[in-house]
C-alpha cells in the first residue's frame, strides 16, 4: 500500500512531468474512483497546475482558474505517464499534456480516490484537517513524537499507524522503523523513555529517506506487482533470517495487519510486559492476543 515515500515520489513525478506544460484535456472512467456526479467537475481540470501538494497520504493540485483536486492512492494507485495512444491497464483517469503525453491514473484494485474541489477548499476538506503532524513537511523530534502518541493506550505500532497522530506512517514504514529503533510493535508507548522517542523519531526519518534511495524513479513499483524486490529490512521477511542478528524474524497480526519484527533485536520488555498485564487487568483483553506471533502471507 502507498505511504509517504510513495505518495511523496508521485507528488515529485507529477511535479516534473507538469513543468511547463498545459493539462488540455482530463477525462476518466465511472468507478469507485470518482462518484458519478464527480465527473464532470473532473473535465473541468485543464490548464497549468499551480501548486502540488501533499499532506501525509493525500495529494493536494492546484490549477489555474481556482480548481483543484484531492487525490488518494488507495491500496494500488499510481500515477504513470505514457505517450499519446499508449496503453495503460488499469486506467482510471487521465490528464492529457500539450506535449502528446498523458498522464493516467491506475489503480488495479479500485481503492484510490480523487475528489475534484474548489482550489481553496483543499486544505479544509474534513479528511485533510483530520490528519496529525507530517513527518516530512512538518518536521517530528522525539518530542513531538511523544506529544502525538504518548498518551495512546494502543501498541506501539497501531499507535503510529494512526493518521491523527501521524500523518503518513502506514504498516510498512511502522515496521521498518521500528526495527530500525529496536523496539518491539506491542509495547505500549507510556513505557517508552524519552530516548526511545529520540531514537523512534530517528528511525522513522531513516526508513523513509531509504524507501526515497530505493523507490524513487518514474514509477513506483509495489510490492505485490510481478517481478518485485523486497528491499526492506524487516518487513516482509517472516520465517527468514534477521539482516542484523540472524535470528528468525517473527510476524503476527496486530490491528487487522501482519506485523514483522525480531524477537531479538526488537525484545518486549519486562516493563512493557507488565504495562500489558496491567491493561489485561483493567479489561483490555489478554496480552497474549496482541503479542503472540502468528504468520500470515505477505501483503502490501
Amino acid at each position: 500500500m502507498p505511504e509517504l515515500p510513495e505518495v511523496e515520489i508521485a507528488r515529485r513525478n507529477l511535479e516534473r512531468w507538469l513543468k511547463g506544460h498545459r493539462i488540455v484535456r482530463a477525462d476518466a472512467d465511472a468507478t469507485r474512483v470518482f462518484r458519478g456526479a464527480e465527473l464532470p467537475h473532473f473535465t473541468r481540470l485543464t490548464g497549468r497546475v499551480t501548486a502540488l501538494e501533499r499532506k501525509g497520504k493525500y495529494l493536494l493540485v492546484t490549477l489555474e482558474g481556482g480548481h483543484g483536486l484531492m487525490a488518494h492512492l488507495g491500496m494500488t494507485g499510481k500515477f504513470v505517464r505514457r505517450k499519446e495512444g499508449e496503453p495503460v491497464p488499469h486506467s482510471r483517469a487521465r490528464f492529457h499534456l500539450d506535449d502528446g503525453h498523458v498522464v493516467h491514473f491506475s489503480d488495479p484494485r479500485l481503492f484510490g480516490r480523487m475528489e475534484p474541489v474548489p482550489a481553496k477548499e483543499l486544505w479544509e476538506l474534513p479528511s485533510v484537517k483530520a490528519l496529525g503532524r507530517d513527518p516530512l513537511t512538518e518536521g517530528l523530534t522525539g518530542s513531538q513524537l511523544q506529544e502525538a502518541v504518548g498518551d495512546s493506550k494502543q501498541d506501539l505500532k497501531v499507535a503510529l499507524m494512526d493518521q491523527g497522530r501521524v500523518a503518513g506512517l502506514g504498516n510498512i514504514h511502522a515496521a521498518e522503523a521500528l526495527f530500525r529503533a529496536g523496539l518491539h510493535p506491542a509495547r505500549k508507548p507510556g513505557t517508552l523513555t524519552p530516548d526511545d522517542w529520540k531514537h523512534l523519531a530517528k528511525a522513522i526519518h531513516a526508513a523513509f529517506d531509504f524507501a526515497f534511495k530505493e523507490q524513487e524513479g518514474e514509477e513506483i513499483t509495489y510490492l505485490e506487482e510481478a517481478g518485485s524486490v523486497n528491499r526492506f529490512r524487516v518487513y516482509g521477511r517472516a520465517n527468514g533470517p534477521c539482516s542484523k542478528c540472524g535470528t528468525t524474524v517473527e510476524s503476527f497480526t496486530q490491528g487487522g495487519r501482519t506485523t514483522h519484527f525480531c524477537p531479538k533485536c526488537q525484545p518486549l520488555s519486562m516493563v512493557a510486559v507488565r504495562a500489558s498485564r496491567k491493561g489485561t487487568a483493567a479489561g483490555k483483553g489478554p496480552a497474549s492476543a496482541v503479542i503472540g506471533p502468528k504468520p500470515r502471507s505477505r501483503r502490501r
